[in-house]
């Protein structure tokens, strides 16, 4: 068997519909990739499964393997069928979830099981679960108040003081899973986002071993902010707010480069979007990020599809890879400046 040889190594954090978007271009790169996934989720199929097996939510590893996966289409399809909800015993259930959840309790080994499916998907690069166990979101509001789990988080419309995450038991999330920490610490780039600030990044980021990690690395730190803000999370948030969070989280400004959208998004679909999940496009607040010691590269990275406004996956990686392949990963300013 050949091993392919890569010239960069690159660790992908994060959750939700954000991390298979980029992950889905990245595969096409020269590049070792490691999906580092959350495992806070505590709705839909993923929520049922943890709460009824011993296992991680397996709906975000699912969609990775799908997005890195280079298998065929009426493979990808089984992989993703999700059971009507008129199929009272599986409904909602993807097939992906219940594969998933059947070789961890086979093999015992939640990192077997996804070995495993890997293989059988064909999967480009690792995907490896933040933590070896289902932890749980807790958010601080700024009023005093508190709440519990990623999916209760955003309903209550609150402005947030900070989040953490907890072992089930209610102890600090401290060990990451095996070769996380690895893949952080060996990584030319370090890519975060897009996604929920709140319930997708930091999640992974607020475990302790992880969080050490990025701040040490020599990796580049990229953060690809997003495109709207979200409800019950970042509304009015400026991109340099985005990142100002994540400092303050982790006490340090650990965000090498900051990827922002200029294309603006049409009224049209601010004022009649499908859903209620965002409000209105993220402002910019270049001075900010470079007070936040951030490099930014600004760019036309918005694609109207699908009803939505996403991430332009080509152009995005399109930059990923420029930074990669001309010199530009930075070492890490040892001296920088702790966060008070």
């Amino acid at each position: 068997m050949i091993v392919p040889r890569f010239k960069n190594n690159v660790a992908v954090i994060g959750g939700g519909t954000g991390l298979p978007v980029i992950l889905r271009g990245l595969k096409h790169l020269n590049a070792n990739i490691t999906a580092i996934v959350t495992v806070a989720d505590d709705g839909g199929s993923s929520g049922v499964i943890r709460d009824y097996i011993n296992v991680v939510p397996p709906g975000d590893i699912r969609n990775c393997m799908t997005a890195l996966s280079d298998a065929e289409s009426d493979v990808l399809e089984v992989f993703q069928y999700r059971f009507d909800t008129e199929d009272d015993f599986l409904a909602g259930h993807a097939i992906g979830n219940l594969l998933i959840a059947a070789l961890k309790e086979m093999s015992g080994s939640l990192e077997d099981s996804i070995r495993t499916l890997s293989r059988w998907m064909n999967v480009k690069g690792q995907i490896i679960p933040a933590a070896q166990e289902a932890l749980v979101l807790h958010a601080n509001f700024v009023d005093g108040t508190k709440a519990v789990g990623e999916s209760a988080i955003a309903k209550h419309r609150k402005k947030i003081a900070s989040v953490e995450v907890k072992t089930q038991l209610g102890e600090p999330a401290i060990q990451a899973s095996p070769r996380v920490v690895e893949a952080i610490m060996d990584a030319d780039m370090v890519v975060l986002g897009p996604g929920s600030l709140y319930t997708s990044i930091l999640p992974n980021l607020m475990i302790e071993e992880i969080g050490e990690a990025l701040c040490q690395t020599d990796a580049e730190v990229v953060y690809i902010c997003n495109i709207m803000t979200q409800l019950g999370e970042t509304e009015g948030f400026t991109d340099a707010e985005h990142v100002k969070v994540l400092h303050e989280h982790l006490g340090d400004h650990f965000v090498d480069t900051v990827l922002v959208n200029t294309m603006e998004v049409p009224q049209d679909y601010i004022e009649n979007q499908p859903n209620e999940e965002y409000l209105l496009q993220v402002k910019h607040d270049f001075q900010g990020l470079r007070q936040e010691g951030c490099r930014v590269i600004s760019s036309e990275f918005l694609s109207m599809k699908n009803g939505g406004a996403y991430h332009d996956t080509e152009k995005v990686v399109e930059e990923l890879g420029y930074i990669m392949n001309t010199g530009k990963l930075s070492e890490k300013n040892c001296s920088r400046k702790v966060l008070h």
